[in-house]
């Protein structure tokens, strides 16, 4: 029998690109373990369009 695996994707996007009205989006993929991290993760990532680090926000 397999177990059950806790570690699953997530998607990172970037909450400042969203509200700047800039075209395109800042994304990345992760992944994350479900036990030991229940809530949302937020994570510093480089955001290439507006070229500096900003807030990714963990969606669904």
């Amino acid at each position: 029998m397999a177990k059950k695996d806790s570690r699953v994707q997530v998607i990172l996007e970037c909450t400042e690109h969203k509200n700047s009205g800039l075209p395109g989006t800042s994304r990345y993929v992760t992944t994350k373990n479900r036990k030991n991290t229940p809530d949302r993760i937020e994570l510093k990532k480089f955001n290439a369009v507006m070229k500096k680090y900003t807030v990714h926000k963990e969606i669904k």
